[in-house]
């Protein structure tokens, strides 16, 4: 990591040996291990996780998520196993409303990692720093409707559900309706920064 990148946070994942920590050139393969194993279920929701998934997305994806980070306009996260090495998921903050200091998280976990509660802890830790660090008043989660797996983290970790938002979201060419989610700071026991 380049002293540049020190200054970028890291968070343990309670009561796990998974940390939350931007994603670093050295994550490629690890990265398109967990891509490649998920297919089946992350692909499903996330058109990124395709069969045919090559190594060289990962290597892409990374680049353009340092890009983000520097550029404050994306800032992702890997879940990151300190134990065996391995990407565990991934989590974001994205598609800021600068205006209304509002932004969109997204996640995903690997296809082994899934239904332990993983992104249901990282979810809090991530808003959280966007409303400390990015002085967001609002975070949204929006899932599509039937994934049902994503919808019940998001309650899990403490977002209110709001509405269905028809055809909020397109997934392979095809507009569906979406949960949207929300977190707030109180929902943190915080309060809004002015």
């Amino acid at each position: 990591m380049s002293g540049e990148e020190n200054h970028w946070p890291s968070f343990p994942l309670p009561d796990t040996p998974v940390v939350l920590r931007p994603w670093q050139p050295g994550d490629a393969d690890a990265l398109f291990e967990a891509a490649s194993e998920s297919v089946e279920s992350v692909g499903r929701w996330l058109p990124w996780c395709h069969s045919g998934y090559r190594r060289e997305e990962s290597e892409a994806w990374i680049a353009l998520a340092q890009a983000g980070w520097q550029q404050g306009e994306l800032f992702a996260f890997a879940l990151f196993d300190t134990e065996s090495h391995a990407v565990v998921g991934g989590m974001g903050l994205n598609q800021f409303d600068r205006q209304h200091r509002s932004a969109n998280l997204g996640y995903w976990v690997r296809s082994t990692r899934q239904g332990k509660g993983i992104a249901a802890r990282a979810v809090p830790i991530v808003a959280r720093f966007g409303f400390e660090t990015l002085g967001l008043v609002r975070v949204e989660i929006v899932c599509a409707e039937q994934n049902l797996a994503s919808r019940r983290c998001a309650e899990k970790a403490g977002a209110s559900y709001e509405s269905v938002a028809r055809h909020r979201l397109v997934i392979g060419n095809t507009p569906v309706d979406a949960a949207v989610y929300a977190l707030i700071p109180s929902d943190l026991g915080q309060v809004a920064q002015s």
